[in-house]
């Protein structure tokens, strides 16, 4: 640990000679200090580095096995280790970042080649199956059958294995988990205001910055080539999600912790980062979509198409295979096991609610839950729905996820809390700038867990199949922006990795590199799963 810190120490010491040396008119300004809550933390920063052996100069790539140079599994529950601070103002955790690229050059993050010893593509695929409802899994390899791009969404514990094998430079985050273009979007604040952020956790765990950077840059190469548009089009838009990421990154490492913490992307700002000549039409645009997925997502507005009266009780309709309550002809348990399995769970969730959070919760009453399949990678966990309603009838609709393993953990360490369901509620609620009032967990009498939330919380969603270039492009560039925000709120390495990072394009020029080259895989990776179901070795369902 003595020599990184000496090495920074004597670094920062050349630099403030230097910037003594020039004339007062040519000096800059000194670079933001940090608060004493941020120096108190940074040391993880060096522990990292130390235990990763970026001190004696061994590679820093995080692994799976537990060998010299890599990540070990913490117990689950376990604290996280304390030493005395040492107390480093900013430009020197700055230095300690630029030290890193001697060990971890930035253009190394560009190269991809696949482990295959370690990684086997169909054996990931039905590892992940495990657990899962079993008729449901030929809906889930018909989604993912579409297109490489849809591939790719439903293959995070595959990526998660791939990652696990590229270089990093030690320092963590709060990681995304499955950190695509698709898990970004607008969605209503508990003010009822319209943010754009990462909108997907449920592969939320500390983990190297790196993973989810390289997830979202990848993810626009395949949505830019499910649209047609041209190679070098979609590797620029890679290249500019990275940029936009490391420059907003660098802002938000000279704010304070506070205003970190508030900070958040607004219809405003989007707007505001429009390109000027179609800053007009595109807010336009972007206000009509809104008003109208706000509409369609109000509990109101849900509840004619979800529910209705069925032999004069209210019913949440079933609209198979999509949307079913379990019985005998579904091969799940009775109605009336099923209904009282969902009122124990929602005892054992109210638990989990803040006082005024239960109170709420409270005015409202249990009137029906279905199974309801989502997503691609969701598919065939337990997910419900429920429909609560009022005194005066007005209907809140819950959702139900199962929360699983982060596909994460087996690289990255185990999860700090024994529940699955508060791992991911407490990672939301660490990377999001505003989270769900019902946002809770549970525990099911199987033993599963699972996580609460609204069902269509004013969500908006991405239209991919509606992007030119210029709409991705842009859209690119926010996505980077919000990983940046949502790492910088959730940790206090910000002013490390934009010391690595520096203010030349070296890494982000990686990044298009490595998105191109990691497409590629994926359309691989695609093509053996193609293989498989035409040898019958997987069974899918493709939906009309």
């Amino acid at each position: 640990m003595s020599g990184i810190i000496g090495e920074v120490r004597r670094m920062s010491a050349k630099a403030t000679f230097k910037r003594r040396s020039r004339s007062p008119a040519a000096r800059k300004k000194p670079a933001a200090s940090i608060s004493k809550q941020k120096k108190e933390k940074a040391q993880s920063t060096f522990l990292a580095l130390k235990s990763l052996g970026a001190e004696s100069g061994r590679s820093t790539s995080i692994g799976a096995n537990g060998n010299a140079g890599e990540v070990s599994r913490r117990d689950a529950g376990a604290a996280e280790p304390k030493l005395a601070s040492p107390d480093l103002p900013s430009v020197q955790m700055l230095a300690a970042g630029k030290a890193l690229r001697d060990r971890v050059p930035r253009q190394i993050h560009g190269t991809w080649k696949r482990n295959k010893e370690k990684v086997d593509v169909l054996a990931i695929l039905r590892a992940s199956d495990k657990g899962r409802i079993k008729h449901l899994l030929p809906i889930r390899y018909g989604r993912m059958l579409q297109s490489p791009f849809t591939f790719y969404r439903g293959s995070a514990a595959l990526m998660a294995a791939d990652l696990a094998n590229t270089p990093t430079t030690g320092i963590r985050v709060q990681g995304c988990g499955d950190c695509h273009l698709l898990n970004f979007g607008g969605f209503a604040t508990p003010e009822r205001n319209i943010l754009l952020d990462i909108n997907d956790f449920d592969e939320t765990l500390p983990a190297p910055w790196e993973w989810d950077v390289k997830r979202l840059v990848a993810s626009f190469v395949l949505a830019a080539r499910s649209q047609g548009l041209s190679e070098s089009d979609a590797r620029d838009m890679a290249v500019g999600c990275a940029r936009s990421y490391r420059k907003r990154l660098r802002e938000y490492a000279g704010m304070s912790p506070l205003e970190v913490w508030y900070s958040r992307i607004t219809v405003e700002d989007l707007v505001a980062a429009a390109p000027a000549s179609t800053r007009q039409r595109f807010e336009g645009r972007l206000r009509k979509r809104m008003a109208t997925e706000i509409e369609k997502s109000s509990a109101e507005m849900a509840y004619p198409q979800l529910a209705g009266m069925v032999s004069g009780k209210i019913r949440i309709h079933d609209a198979p295979p999509l949307i079913f309550h379990p019985g005998a002809d579904t091969g799940g348990i009775s109605v009336e096991e099923f209904r009282s399995r969902v009122e124990e769970g929602l005892k054992v969730y109210r638990e989990t609610l803040s006082d005024d959070r239960r109170e709420l919760l409270d005015q409202y009453r249990l009137v029906d839950a279905a199974i309801k399949v989502v997503g691609i990678g969701s598919v065939g966990t337990h997910c419900f729905i429920l429909l609560m309603m009022s005194a005066n009838n007005d209907p809140l609709f819950l959702q139900i996820k199962e929360a699983r393993q982060s596909v994460l953990e087996p690289y990255a360490g185990k999860s700090a809390y024994l529940h699955p369901g508060q791992r991911v509620v407490v990672g939301q609620r660490l990377m999001q700038p505003a989270t769900d009032v019902f946002m809770g967990w549970a525990t099911g009498r199987g033993g599963r867990h699972f996580y609460v939330r609204q069902l269509r919380d004013a969500k908006i969603k991405p239209m991919v199949e509606a992007m030119d270039t210029e709409v991705m492009s842009f859209f690119a560039k926010m996505c980077g922006w919000g990983l940046a925000r949502a790492h910088a709120k959730s940790g206090t390495q910000e002013l490390v990795i934009s010391g690595y990072l520096g203010s030349q394009d070296n890494f982000d020029e990686a990044m298009g590199s490595f998105a191109v080259a990691y497409a590629d895989q994926a359309e691989r990776d695609h093509a053996t799963l193609k293989a498989a179901v035409r040898a019958g070795k997987i069974e899918v369902h493709i939906e009309s």
